[in-house]
């Protein structure tokens, strides 16, 4: 059996050498033939130096060097397209997530019979702030995704190759990998871990925001149906309005006056078009981004030793 690993850099030149001595170890106890594919997401730091330095010590490691920065999941799906492994375990390089975990994953989906084991955290970590930002992204998601995601998902997972195919396969071009995991189907299994929290996120408000408002405007026409029932709901109560002071002017000869309600009735209705334009403004910006079917990400280069040449490193004296 072949496994495959693999982790995203960026930013991750403190920890890759202890990640990559704790991953050998995690993964040399599950089988002999190992792959580590480390993916360079445009790190600005000495990242990609570090793993080029490990992979000159082990022909068993591979290098992915994207020609910039693409983001953190589409670097994965880049990794996970390039692993060939019986089975392939995805991992975030800061330590964050143990590299042990692939010893527990490995139990649950070889007893279990899964095709996917993940971690989920059963409460985020870190400050205040950045508790309720990744709880408020989750609800809204759920709110308004056609698709449900499991809450606190964490990057560590373990998958088939079958599994990893079909996710792949996928050609959406801002879809989250969570998103499309759980797209995917098969047979999946969550697994509850302690995450650490060693260093702060580099997903601030806005971006969750973004991604948050990504991932519905992918995934669902739910935001789409909801702008349409407010429309209609400001439509029939200006009806009403309309109907109650013409038959009062009819009945009691009292017209209708008043600047200040005819003006904050033109912003209100003026903020609501706004708010409508906006949403299928993002709708159709996404649609623009799919149907120009650029490439998912670029690769300045790869650095891997033939197959071959690995095995006979393993023979050798």
């Amino acid at each position: 059996m072949k496994l495959s690993v693999v982790a995203t850099l960026y930013r991750s030149a403190p920890y890759i050498e202890d990640f990559y001595r704790r991953i050998r170890a995690a993964s040399a106890a599950i089988t002999d033939d190992v792959e580590i594919i480390l993916v360079n997401d445009g790190s600005p730091d000495d990242s990609l130096e570090r793993a080029l330095a490990l992979r000159a010590e082990d022909p068993q490691v591979t290098v992915l060097d994207l020609a910039r920065n693409f983001g953190h999941h589409k670097a994965m799906v880049t990794g996970l397209a390039h692993a060939d492994g019986d089975l392939v375990f995805l991992i975030d390089s800061d330590l964050e997530e143990p590299p042990e975990l692939l010893a527990q994953f490995h139990g649950e989906l070889s007893s279990g019979g899964w095709d996917i084991v993940y971690g989920v955290q059963a409460s985020r970590k870190g400050g205040w702030f950045e508790r309720l930002s990744g709880a408020a992204f989750f609800k809204l998601v759920e709110l308004l995704s056609d698709t449900p995601l499991p809450r606190n998902l964490i990057t560590a997972r373990l998958m088939t190759q079958d599994f990893v195919r079909a996710l792949v396969a996928h050609q959406d071009r801002q879809a989250q990998l969570s998103y499309l995991t759980a797209l995917t189907g098969f047979r999946q299994h969550a697994v509850q871990v302690e995450k650490l929290a060693n260093s702060p996120t580099t997903y601030s408000f806005a971006r969750k925001l973004d991604m948050a408002l990504k991932q519905i405007t992918t995934t669902s026409t739910r935001l789409l149906y909801l702008v349409l029932y407010l429309g209609g709901a400001i439509s029939l109560l200006a009806v009403c309005v309309i109907l109650y002071y013409l038959l009062r002017y009819l009945t009691h000869g009292v017209g209708v006056s008043g600047y200040t309600s005819l003006i904050m009735s033109i912003w209100f209705l003026g903020g609501v078009t706004l708010l409508a334009l906006g949403v299928i403004g993002l709708y159709i910006s996404s649609i623009l981004v799919e149907v120009q079917r650029r490439p998912y990400t670029h690769l300045r280069a790869i650095y891997r030793t033939p197959r071959a040449a690995v095995a006979a490193s393993e023979i050798a004296p």
